[in-house]
């Protein structure tokens, strides 16, 4: 996935900026869906507008909340900023 096709995703997901979207809700592998938003997440152009965020109710082997190692720390949420679109 290019990073328009994932922010053109997380928008569909959320129905406009700013608001949390479950990282699952992507539809990716957990493989990929580490890798991809960890390359996101290590670029400053990109990071400065992706917030990742841990859900407090996340348990290790909970069943109802995934969390995928985003650059090394758990994540399960992702909101991006409107201004993202002045970078794609």
């Amino acid at each position: 996935m290019e990073l328009r096709d994932v922010v053109e995703k997380y928008k569909q997901l959320a129905g406009g900026f700013g608001k949390p979207v479950p990282l699952a809700a992507f539809g990716l592998d957990r493989a990929e869906t580490e890798r991809l938003f960890s390359v996101f997440d290590e670029d400053y152009h990109i990071s400065r507008f992706f917030h990742f965020t841990l859900d407090p109710k996340t348990e290790p082997g909970g069943p109802s909340i995934v969390a995928y190692q985003i650059s090394g720390f758990p994540q399960t949420h992702l909101s991006v900023d409107a201004e993202i679109e002045t970078i794609l």
